[in-house]
Order: structure tokens, then C-alpha cells, then sequence
């Protein structure tokens, strides 16, 4: 049984703070390659680069193995273009943008002194982010982010998320709740650490068998009754 009183909150990046859609991840690709490759390379190139993505994150699934956007691109045998993150963040950004009642919701759990923190599943460097969450007025609210470009593993081993815990100062996860979309790599892993774990759920991310939250939430506004009452 948890009866110790919640010190940190945190939150998954992507389709948690910011809001699950479908993206054409290999459109992506190919818009931000246009500028640095001829016109006739820019399709078998965009292919390369998705189908090495693709093959990392399952890669990652597999054995909770970390990469980075210049392991994708030493994967598909493409020397990555200098300068070539500005263009491929600026392709990303219209679907970055924080969910509505992230800053709210930050806010409200700092000025109960709950500490945030953010543990994301990602291969963008730290830069890349932080400056998403400057742009949305949320960088600010934050206390500690682990990135898993910069650290060996991937949620949801259990060193991702004690990585986390460690960013925001602190080291026992029954203090400890963390929201995510995603019921094994987030609910799973999380409470296999100790942590309690809330649920947003969406249509895309599949059920995972034996996977029961400790609170599930259709936004993220309704969070802090369940963290006050813990």
C-alpha cells in the first residue's frame, strides 16, 4: 500500500504534454531534407532515413536501447548535412505545440510544492526541446528532463526512470507519480520502479496486457484531484 504524500510529478513529452495526432513521419523526413539534397536524391534519402528510424525505435522497444537523430542517420548510410537540425525542428513544430492546460497544470502542482519533471522517449538532443518548451512558456515549470538521447536506455527500464527522479532531486518512488500515453513503455515501467502512474490514453497505443493505471485521465486538467488526494 502508498500512503506517502506525492513530491514530484512527472510527465511524458509526446502525446502527453503535447497532444497525441498522426504525423507522416516520412513526409517529415522529406521536407526537412529538401534544402540539403538535389531533388532527385530527396525520396531515396527520406526513405533511408525513415526505414533506419524506424528500425531503431524498434530496436529500442526490443531492449530499451537509446539513439540519437545522427545514429539514424549512420544507420541509413547517409552522412547527416551540417546544419541540418534548425530546418528539421522548424518541419516538427506544428506538431510540438504543448497541450492546452500543460501551463496551468504545472503551475498549480508547483505552487503546492510538487516538483516537475519530464522523461521523454526521444533521439532530439536537449537543446531541441527546451527550447519547445520556452516557445510554450513551460521551461520555467520544470525542474529536472531526462532525455533518452543522452542516456543509455529507454523507458521502460527501470534506470530511465530513476534517471528522472534523480533530475528532479528526488529518490523514492512511492513520493513519485508519473503521467504518460503509453501503458507499457509509461504505466508499465513506471510502476514496476514503485511509482504510481496515471494514464492519458489515446487511440493509437495499443493496451498492454496486466497494465491496470492508477488513474486513468481523458485530459490532462483533470491530474491534480488524483495527485491531491494521494
Amino acid at each position: 500500500m502508498r500512503s506517502m504524500a506525492v513530491r514530484a510529478v512527472i510527465f511524458d513529452w509526446g502525446g502527453t504534454l503535447t497532444p497525441w495526432h498522426s504525423v507522416d513521419l516520412r513526409a517529415l523526413w522529406a521536407a526537412a531534407c529538401t534544402p540539403h539534397f538535389p531533388v532527385g536524391q530527396v525520396d531515396a534519402v527520406a526513405d533511408a532515413l525513415h526505414q533506419a528510424e524506424s528500425a531503431l525505435w524498434r530496436q529500442a522497444t526490443a531492449g530499451h536501447q537509446s539513439a540519437t537523430i545522427e545514429h539514424v542517420f549512420a544507420r541509413a548510410g547517409v552522412g547527416m548535412p551540417a546544419g541540418f537540425m534548425p530546418g528539421f525542428l522548424d518541419v516538427w513544430a506544428p506538431h510540438t505545440y504543448a497541450d492546452p492546460d500543460a501551463e496551468s497544470l504545472l503551475r498549480a502542482l508547483r505552487e503546492r510544492g510538487i516538483k516537475v519533471g519530464v522523461l521523454s522517449n526521444t533521439m532530439w538532443p536537449r537543446s531541441a526541446h527546451e527550447d519547445v518548451f520556452a516557445r510554450d512558456s513551460l521551461l520555467g515549470l520544470i525542474d529536472g528532463a531526462v532525455y533518452t538521447s543522452e542516456i543509455p536506455w529507454t523507458k521502460p527500464h527501470p534506470e530511465a526512470f530513476r534517471a528522472a527522479m534523480a533530475a528532479v532531486g528526488e529518490d523514492n518512488p512511492q513520493a513519485c507519480v508519473f503521467v504518460g500515453d503509453r501503458p507499457f513503455d509509461d504505466i508499465y515501467g513506471a510502476q514496476r520502479l514503485g511509482m504510481r502512474a496515471v494514464l492519458l490514453p489515446n487511440s493509437d497505443v495499443p493496451p498492454h496486457d496486466g497494465v491496470v493505471p492508477d488513474a486513468v485521465i481523458s485530459r490532462l486538467a483533470d491530474l491534480l484531484p488524483h495527485v491531491e488526494s494521494w
